[in-house]
């Protein structure tokens, strides 16, 4: 099954403190797991940032909606326990405990106007994904969006700038990544055709170790897989084992086959691949704001 919504996971949450103990979060997560039978896949699937579990997440936000309405008290740092009002809600065999049940509390709506405000909800759309996304999906979800749109600007950019522009900023980039050893032993051995792309070899460390092939095309259309074979035939002119083809469009699907069949390493980079590059490497842009999402540090409250 889908990995349930923040508010799918409270009844159960709720029941497991139904006796009354503290339990620890790290107690309840695997066991709301098992509830809910996530797959090993589901249950690591991480958040687009790729620092916190997706399930995890949800099982925080709705200790927080509970804990709000008052159903929940922390009784220390990480751990939580049943209220009395808890213990009522429990009585009356809800077949579903959600935002609208806990409604019925006015600190859950003192805390539900907080964050509205916060977040300048302003129509239904944006209300009814506010109840099945929990904020940090929400923050992570505009970011994705925002970086989406940045990497069509930059892709947008790379096909407007002229073609030795275009061979500078493939230098740029991998010597950012770490290919390439200094800046003029990469400006040396890349950009020797005249076709509008780049081919050559650079450094695959600083010291020269290994080498990789290099060739990039500022295309629009398709690159198939004649394009690919045939750079995998140049390769054994430098007796080069590893390529990286570089490409402003996309590669087709035979391509895409042709390289995990063969001997020969070779990296098929396509212009979003290219764009999101560019934006991990901070290469051809800017920051423009920073967020700083914090959490509570478990570890300075702790008494042990």
């Amino acid at each position: 099954m889908p990995i349930p919504d923040f508010q799918s996971i409270m009844l159960p949450l709720l029941k497991l403190l139904e006796d009354a103990i503290p339990h620890h979060v790290r107690e309840l997560r695997p066991v709301l797991e098992e509830h809910f039978s996530l797959t090993e896949e589901e249950r690591n699937e991480l958040l687009p940032s790729g620092r916190q579990r997706r399930f995890e997440n949800r099982i925080g936000w709705a200790l927080t909606h509970l804990k709000n309405a008052g159903v929940i008290h922390n009784a220390q740092s990480g751990v939580y326990q049943l209220t009395q009002r808890g213990r009522e809600v429990l009585s009356s065999n809800p077949t579903r405990i959600d935002l609208h049940l806990l409604d019925q509390f006015e600190e859950h709506l003192e805390f539900r106007r907080r964050r509205s405000a916060a977040i300048n909800i302003n129509n239904e759309q944006v209300e009814n994904e506010q109840s099945v996304q929990t904020p940090r999906e929400i923050l992570e979800r505009a970011h994705q969006t925002l970086r989406e749109s940045l990497a069509r600007e930059l892709l947008d950019s790379i096909l407007n700038a002229s073609p030795s522009f275009f061979e500078q900023l493939v230098v740029e980039l991998l010597l950012k990544m770490g290919y390439g050893g200094s800046r003029q032993d990469a400006g040396q051995a890349i950009g020797r055709s005249g076709d509008g792309g780049v081919d050559g070899i650079i450094k695959e460390d600083k010291l020269g170790l290994d080498v990789i092939y290099v060739q990039a095309k500022r295309w629009q259309g398709t690159v198939g897989r004649p394009e690919i074979q045939a750079f995998a035939g140049s390769l054994e002119g430098y007796r080069a084992r590893k390529g990286v083809f570089i490409t402003t469009s996309q590669f087709s699907a035979e391509a895409k086959d042709y390289v995990s069949r063969i001997e020969k390493k070779i990296v098929l980079l396509d212009g979003q691949q290219l764009s999101e590059l560019m934006i991990d490497h901070d290469l051809g842009v800017a920051i423009e704001d920073t967020y700083i999402v914090r959490r509570v540090d478990s570890d300075y409250f702790s008494e042990e």
